[in-house]
């Protein structure tokens, strides 16, 4: 059983990684999915626990900024006993801007909306509790290259 958290700036193609590798097999939580609930965090962690409970593997699909937002995270998958993963999506903002312009309705997020994530981008750690970590880019040719993490140190892209 596992916890997978998903780690990066808005248009890096998370959502589309979990639709690719884990839709057939994990449960979605993503406070995306609940915007007008006044408390989405603790929404979130109602649906984790609920999919954890019924034996299903969860996959985490925001932002996850900082260490702080996924100690949270972290802390619930520890309480559950379940392996906890992270994936972090390096990504440079101006692509993320341009693929953020391509979006449609609702999909699409104001541009300050990545400037500020940008701003607190922490890159994910084995000291944050996790016990698997991956790089995820995306290719030239639009697919997903995924590296496993060798506790090396990384920047966000700006």
């Amino acid at each position: 059983m596992e916890l997978v958290i998903l780690i990066g700036l808005q248009a890096t193609g998370k959502s589309t990684f979990y639709r690719t590798y884990f839709a057939s097999t994990h449960t979605l939580v993503s406070k995306d999915l609940f915007r007008h609930n006044k408390n989405r965090a603790r929404r979130q962690t109602q649906l984790i626990e609920a999919a954890l409970q019924s034996g299903h593997p969860v996959v985490v699909d925001n932002t996850n900024p900082t260490v702080e937002e996924r100690r949270a995270l972290i802390d619930l998958g520890h309480t559950y006993g379940v392996e906890i993963i992270g994936y972090y999506f390096q990504s440079q903002l101006r692509y993320c801007l341009e693929r953020n312009q391509q979006r449609l309705g609702k999909a699409r997020v104001p541009e300050v909306a990545l400037y500020t994530t940008i701003k607190k981008l922490t890159p994910p750690t084995y000291a944050e509790g996790f016990h698997k970590l991956f790089f995820v880019q995306i290719t030239d040719a639009g697919a997903f290259e995924v590296r496993s993490w060798k506790g090396q140190s990384v920047e966000p892209a700006q």
